[in-house]
């Protein structure tokens, strides 16, 4: 397995710059891995490939305003600190722009960008890791609100209008450096429709970290360092996923942040509650414990995003999929178009 394995080439002008203009009108690419199949849709109608007693498993991890910019206190040059995740000690770990600069010791001074918000606020740089990586002070460590903005990925340019359009309907708990994008499809009528169709929904945390941004560059991915993420699966959750496979129907993880999570969790089939870092890297070869469907959007070359739907339903099927979906036109990455494996 080599990390050309997993490229592919993607014209720019599909990288979607904006989200589709309702939630749930965006494409929807439905992949049958035992039927080798594809099938064209809208995310709205994903309801008919939902049975009475299936399950959804949702990331309601909320992303955080977690870009900060500012200037570099002895030199006055322009700064930027990506907050990733909180430490146990209170310290942030972030990536920062430019590294050579931003040593133990310097300080970026941040000035608040909404109306209303006054005085500044430092972020101390206290030690340094590989590339790019600080862990960082914010004085209070708490982040105020107003002095950070959406932290889009790098290739999205346009601007956005509504920060709510990078966010899940259901986002709750604030802690992701980005938005499990799977779920940004799904509107709340869409979910009452799946309730009332006897689907039941329950709720993972996952924050999403470093890995989003960081690309893999080992060339045989198994070398790849994953990092962790925090991520909470409940009692109740777990239970629901054993009780609807004892029922045999089908747990279906939106998103690879829940895909992660809840193989995590779980145990020769079952599911278990759990709390903590989440450090499992799905390959092809891995054998899935308790995902039976996913939704997915279209993934990065190269990516460990790219490697998991591979790992589920065949690196070569996957790859095939996606030269499908450039003819077709769909629209990739975050603000692109869904995909359903199931």
């Amino acid at each position: 397995m080599r990390l050309s394995d997993f490229d592919y080439h993607l014209p720019p002008e599909l990288i979607a710059q904006h989200p589709a203009a309702e939630r749930d009108q965006s494409r929807l690419m439905v992949i049958d891995r035992r039927r080798q199949s594809v099938e064209h849709r809208h995310f709205h109608e994903i309801s008919q490939y939902f049975n009475a007693g299936d399950m959804l498993a949702l990331n309601d991890s909320r992303v955080i305003h977690a870009r900060l910019n500012g200037v570099i206190e002895s030199s006055g040059r322009r700064a930027e600190v990506l907050l990733l995740k909180r430490m146990e000690d209170g310290a942030w770990e972030a990536l920062v722009k430019p590294g050579r600069r931003l040593m133990p010791g310097s300080r970026v001074t941040v000035a608040g960008i909404k109306p209303g918000v006054e005085g500044d606020m430092t972020v101390s740089i206290l030690s340094a890791g590989e590339g790019g990586l600080r862990s960082v002070s914010l004085g209070g460590n708490v982040l105020p609100d107003g002095y950070g903005s959406m932290p889009l990925p790098p290739y999205i340019h346009a601007r956005l209008d509504d920060d709510e359009r990078y966010q899940t309907v259901y986002s709750r708990p604030e802690g992701s450096a980005a938005a499990p994008t799977a779920g940004l499809h799904f509107t709340a009528g869409l979910l009452d429709g799946l309730k009332s169709k006897g689907v039941n929904t329950s709720f993972v945390t996952l924050h999403v970290g470093l890995d989003t941004f960081r690309p893999v560059r080992a060339e045989d991915p198994s070398m790849h360092h994953i990092h962790t993420e925090y991520g909470l699966v409940s009692r109740d959750t777990a239970d629901l996923i054993n009780d609807t496979h004892s029922r045999g129907k089908r747990v279906v993880a939106v998103g690879t942040t829940s895909v992660r999570l809840i193989e995590a969790a779980s145990l020769e089939g079952r599911a278990g509650p759990f709390e903590g870092q989440v450090g499992l890297f799905i390959l092809p070869g891995y054998r899935f414990q308790v995902t039976d469907a996913m939704v997915t959007n279209f993934h990065l070359p190269k990516s460990t995003l790219l490697m998991m739907v591979s790992a589920f339903a065949g690196r070569e099927f996957i790859l095939d999929c996606y030269e499908v979906a450039k003819k077709e036109g769909y629209r990739f990455f975050s603000f692109g178009d869904a995909m359903l494996i199931i």
